[in-house]
């Protein structure tokens, strides 16, 4: 890890906290305004760039993303140790650019989360809330002993990079 990497943890923590028994809370800040905050999560070709904790080997394969009320997304992830590839997908309850998702996750089945991101942009930084609600205590329990939730500080980090790039591109959307 560079020292970029490990100073960055320390400016722009993520912080992880079960605010109820189904609901997990992630939080953390970005020096990026929120449009393109927002765009890196909802343009499949961004999303594709830094989703993915590269530490886990898998690979984000395929990303199909119809971002508006009641549009689509669909994620496949290969991994060199499954047999199968993973898919994750849902549709969109609610999409307000550059300020807040609304997605349902339906590979869960019963157990499925909904999951809503919040975009709130001052100076220039954005911070984001993602709140992921379980259907049950016992669906969250079993989320976090799968390690389903953990990775999401590498992938931020992962998006930090993303956002320093597309910065240094003028005129981005």
């Amino acid at each position: 890890m560079d020292a970029r990497r490990e100073a960055e943890p320390a400016k722009n923590p993520t912080t992880a906290e079960r605010a109820s028994e189904r609901e997990l809370v992630v939080t953390r800040s970005f020096d990026a305004p929120a449009r393109i905050v927002f765009e890196a999560w909802t343009r499949p070709e961004l999303l594709q760039r830094w989703w993915v904790p590269k530490s886990c080997g898998a690979t984000l394969a395929s990303c199909e993303a119809d971002v508006r009320v009641g549009g689509q997304y669909r994620f496949v992830f290969t991994h060199p140790e499954a047999p199968q590839p993973m898919a994750f997908f849902g549709r969109y309850l609610e999409v307000v650019p550059p300020a807040r998702l609304v997605w349902t996750n339906e590979e869960g089945g019963e157990n499925g989360q909904v999951t809503t991101v919040t975009f709130e942009e001052r100076d220039g930084r954005t911070r984001l809330v993602m709140r992921e609600l379980y259907p049950s205590k016992e669906a969250l329990d079993e989320a976090v002993a799968s390690g389903s939730t953990s990775g999401n500080s590498e992938s931020f980090l992962q998006l930090d990079d993303l956002l320093e790039a597309l910065g240094s591109r003028a005129g981005l959307a």
